[in-house]
């Protein structure tokens, strides 16, 4: 036996919803982001000095250079 059950949302409750859901998925992109970018700064932190500057990133400069495209300094 199965049931169906059918709402219908009022567009306000549907707004509502709708908002919810695009702040979790905001909320889970900035996590991934963040992630990500500790990550790479890990890596970065895990090379040698020689490795770094071959790169031309100096150690001091390595959360510099992940957020280079977030952050102008």
């Amino acid at each position: 036996m199965a049931f169906i059950t059918t709402t219908d949302f009022s567009p306000r409750m549907r707004a509502q919803i709708d908002r919810f859901f695009a702040s979790l998925g905001q909320g889970f992109n900035a996590y991934l982001e963040a992630r990500t970018r500790r990550d790479q700064i890990e890596r970065l932190q895990m090379l040698t000095d020689a490795q770094l500057a071959e790169m031309g990133i100096s150690r001091d400069r390595i959360v510099h250079h992940v957020f280079r495209d977030r952050l102008a300094l």
